[in-house]
């Protein structure tokens, strides 16, 4: 390895649940490039355009840096030692006055192993209840519940590996090409290498159906439908696993029983709104093709029937014996990085530590010898909804909340945020300054952020990697885990938990995993309480070795030899060593559509926001491809509404209402709509799409349904724009009531798009005054008021800081016409160029250079704009996404814009003949 090599730090990114391996160094600037690791075995050097853009989401603005506690309206900065003596001390008095139950923790996949596994200690093990759950009860929980029933532990079977192995892989409720961008390039090599078939399930035709042999887009909510009868055409058919059945299955007639309701073709028809032919497709494929593999996520999961739905799966693999097996197998996708390692540490209410069990006396039994504990909690505690309503009657009054944003994330958001302002006292962790939660705190903890934290995260096929430092803590921020153990010593548990650093924790969490089945080996015959989570392996590992550690997947029984696959020999961690088949029914989702809600909205993510954008809203790059909250709706039911492309739309439900910008596609059928989640309050004045969400729960997981709420939709009329830029990130406050805004980061400030009730002249007038009334001594600043585009700036020591243009109508010029000479896109770079830059000068002859006229970014990795690509369309001939892409470098990224780059290329072949 050369010098240069050697200063690259491997680590493994912040985001999803693929876990892919990073490479990064510091820059003479401080700035961090960001690499893909190649000899990672989640990705092997590729990289999302939210990991590559990683380097852009550190530094020290807009971070949290000391501890601050609440004194009346304002908060008073105050020393470590102070600010965890107040959460210690108010900790104790309500355990003492109102008992353990009174207290809470709300927890994050965004934690490493290491914090999650001292939160859990803290709160199960030494406060003694089980009030202690996570945002992955969001994503994952109902996941967690179908293979617990079905294989006795929460194991996800196979390995990436698989999908580069398998003749057919089912894609069923997971946009992969945007959620899971590395798994979806994977899966695309593999089938241009193997022809492999591929099917996708899913209401909306996202971009993931680009590489579909089959796209089934079935209504909302009617998985099980199809599912079940893909168990009955298996069985009469014969096209089951008789021995596999007898040897390791139990519960095949209960299932099949239910299942049998869907037994012909036409009943599956009738609830999923399938063609006949498609669902006899698929059915074939399925009973034909062995080396299947099932990839489920966020679609599955979250509904109020997600565990039954995750079960039906199950079920037809299990008939088929396709279960562990190299290119055969069920496959959860997870969407947090380190949503597997919460739920291997006991981050749900309703699990101990080590994959362990409240209703084990002998798991109870060895966690309290093992912690040296009294006080160990004997009952599950209470999952995410039901803990935040229990704050609302009182019984919860002491929550503490880590690295996560439940302000904007949870369903009914409104609700929580008017629940989280009337709890007596509420703890919040975090590594940025300013969140919808964070606004609620009485105690304010700085927590040190991605590049800043070491310790271990779990992705999808249970590969252990390490997240390593790569930069200082800025500020007094602190690890997640000391701040924990802080609190515990000060709570009187100090001898528990005097741990030095995270190699400590570690070592001690894969010691636990190793209670009770010492003598384990993964393939030899399982006895009925043996744990498949078992890393007695690493258990011993020395501070060195743990900080050098190569990825490797659990279980770990010897040092270096992980284990790809679990479960290929049939033997299963249930009492009778086999795995359950689990009968199931169809249920409509819990909001019926009606007349005043005639409209099925499903909520999830876009390719490049992460959760609630409190790391990716730092990147200006992330931000330019879909930089307003929007809603996707049919051509048709945009032409029933007199709704146009750009134009903003009320969404409403019982819950509430929000503002959201026409995106007009095919992506959706007709009486159904999407919408991104991921804006919220301190970007957006009204986009929050979970506002809109109900409180309805599967009744075992817990989990929220995010994708069938039933809504209104009604045009949103304006009388004038704007679109402002400013070096400021408060400038939104000084609008009034009147203006709807939505703010993105760009080059060295923010951009606000802004929407107003009010005539062009009178929001130019609103916002100079503003400006002018609010800014310092010793500005500048150039007004023309003309029509139909008005146009302001202010200038401070020459350099321009704030501008804006107002007409009556911008949007359609910005993101929709991409054939418009008039292009707004250069505003972005305005900030800090003087006066004399001819860039500035086009502020106000409203003519814009073409060197300058790039358009709306199209491809995030490699920075082109959507006018470049359609030039290069138009003058070197390209006839193929890859012409363009050697043309333009677009879509030689991580290869998420793929499918919009052949929908411009048949555009332009439509517009010109």
């Amino acid at each position: 390895m050369s010098q240069k090599d050697s200063t690259w730090i491997k680590s493994t990114c912040a985001y999803c649940g693929v876990g892919c391996g990073i490479e990064a160094r510091t820059n003479n600037n401080g700035t961090l490039e960001i690499r893909g690791d190649k000899s990672h075995p989640a990705n092997f050097g590729r990289l999302c355009s939210k990991g590559l853009a990683l380097g852009e989401t550190v530094g020290i603005e807009g971070r949290l840096l000391t501890p601050k506690i609440k004194h009346q309206f304002s908060y008073q900065e105050v020393c470590w030692e102070d600010a965890i003596t107040d959460v210690a001390s108010n900790f104790n008095d309500i355990i003492k006055k109102y008992g353990k139950d009174a207290v809470a923790f709300y927890v994050s996949g965004q934690l490493l192993t290491e914090d999650y596994y001292v939160a859990n200690k803290l709160m199960k093990g030494f406060i003694g209840s089980a009030n202690i759950d996570t945002n992955s009860r969001l994503c994952m929980s109902s996941s967690v519940a179908g293979h617990k029933r079905a294989f006795g532990a929460d194991i996800v079977p196979g390995c990436y590996e698989d999908l580069e192995l398998a003749d057919l892989i089912v894609l069923t409720g997971s946009n992969l090409a945007w959620c899971h961008p590395v798994l979806f390039q994977r899966i695309r090599e593999a089938k241009a290498k193997r022809q492999c078939k591929i099917i996708v399930i899913d209401p909306r035709s996202t971009p993931t159906c680009d590489i579909a042999d089959l796209h089934l887009p079935i209504q909302p909510g009617s998985d099980i439908a199809l599912f079940n009868g893909l168990l009955a055409y298996l069985s009469e058919n014969h096209a089951v696993d008789y021995n596999y059945i007898e040897s390791s299955t139990d519960g095949l007639d209960l299932a099949l029983a239910s299942a049998f309701r869907f037994g012909d073709i036409e009943s599956v028809q009738a609830v999923t709104g399938l063609e006949k032919a498609q669902i006899l497709a698929f059915y074939q494929l399925f009973a034909t093709i062995d080396k299947t593999v099932t990839v489920y996520s966020q679609g599955v999961n979250q509904s109020t029937s997600g565990t039954n739905k995750v079960n039906s799966i199950l079920n037809c693999h299990l008939a088929t014996g396709r279960v562990g097996k190299p290119g055969s197998t069920p496959f959860s996708v997870t969407g947090q990085p380190n949503a597997m390692g919460g739920r291997e540490v006991g981050g749900l209410a309703n699990m101990l530590a080590a994959h362990m069990d409240f209703d084990n006396p002998d798991h109870t039994q060895q966690i309290r010898k093992f912690w040296q504990t009294d006080n160990l909690a004997t009952s599950p505690g209470l999952k995410a909804i039901d803990m935040f309503n229990a704050v609302e009657s009182g019984k919860i009054k002491a929550i503490w909340v880590m690295a996560t944003n439940p302000a904007v994330s949870l369903p009914d958001s409104e609700r929580i945020n008017t629940i989280l302002a009337n709890c007596p006292y509420v703890v919040v962790s975090d590594c940025v300054a300013d969140t919808d939660t964070l606004r609620h705190a009485d105690v304010v903890l700085p927590a040190q952020g991605w590049s800043e934290k070491s310790g271990t995260v779990t992705n999808s096929e249970r590969r252990i990697s390490r997240q390593r430092r790569l930069l200082p803590s800025p500020g007094e921020a602190k690890p997640d885990w000391w701040i924990i153990s802080e609190v515990a010593k000060k709570m009187g548990f100090g001898n528990a938990f005097n741990y030095q650093n995270e190699a400590d924790i570690f070592r001690e969490y894969a010691q636990m995993t190793a209670l009770g089945q010492e003598k384990y080996t993964p393939f030899s015959d399982v006895s009925p309480l043996t744990r498949p989570l078992n890393l007695q392996g690493l258990a011993n590992l020395s501070t060195r070795q743990y900080h050098h550690m190569a990825p490797q997947q659990w279980p770990v029984i010897e040092y270096n030899q992980p284990t790809a696959r679990l479960f290929a020999n049939g033997e299963f961690a249930t009492p009778s060593g086999k795995a359950q088949f689990i009968a199931t029914d169809h249920r409509p989702p819990a909001m019926a559509i009606s007349e005043r809600y005639p409209f099925r909205l499903n909520t999830g993510r876009i390719r490049d926001q992460w959760h609630t954008m409190t790391r990716t809203g730092l990147s200006s790059r992330l931000s330019e491809h879909l930089s307003e909250p929007y809603l996707d709706l049919s051509r048709q039911d945009a032409k029933q509404l007199s709704v146009k492309q750009g134009e903003l739309v009320k969404v409403s439900s019982e819950q509430g209402s929000i503002l959201l910008r026409a995106q007009i596609s095919n992506e959706c059928q007709q009486g159904q709509v999407f919408a991104p989640f991921h804006w919220n309050d301190c970007n957006t004045s009204m986009g929050k799409a979970d506002t809109l969400i109900a409180q309805h729960r599967d009744p075992l997981s817990g989990q929220p349904e995010f994708k069938a709420t039933a809504v209104n939709i009604e045009p949103s009329p304006y009388t004038s724009e704007a679109l402002l830029i400013s070096q400021r990130k408060d400038v939104a406050t000084l609008l009034s009531d009147q203006e709807h805004w939505t703010s993105q980061r760009t080059h060295k400030g923010y951009l606000l798009r802004i929407t107003s009730k009010q005539p062009p002249a009178q929001l130019h007038h609103l916002l100079a005054q503003s400006l002018i009334k609010d800014g310092a001594t010793g500005q500048q600043r150039i007004n023309i008021e003309a029509e139909p585009e008005s146009r302001f700036a202010l200038f401070k020591g020459g350099l321009i800081e704030t501008a804006f243009i107002v007409s009556d109508n911008l949007q359609g010029r910005i993101d929709t016409d991409s054939c418009n000479e008039k292009d707004y896109d250069y505003l972005y770079t305005l900030i800090g160029r003087p006066l004399s830059d001819p860039l500035v000068q086009t502020l106000f002859t409203g003519k814009t250079p073409p060197e300058h006229q790039n358009g709306r970014l199209v491809c995030a990795c490699k920075q082109v704009g959507v006018r470049t690509i359609e030039k290069a369309i138009r003058t070197q001939s390209c006839c193929s996404v890859n012409d363009i892409g050697k043309a333009t470098q677009a879509g030689t990224g991580c290869g998420s814009c793929v499918s919009e780059l052949q929908m411009m290329l048949d555009e332009v072949r439509v517009r010109e003949g």
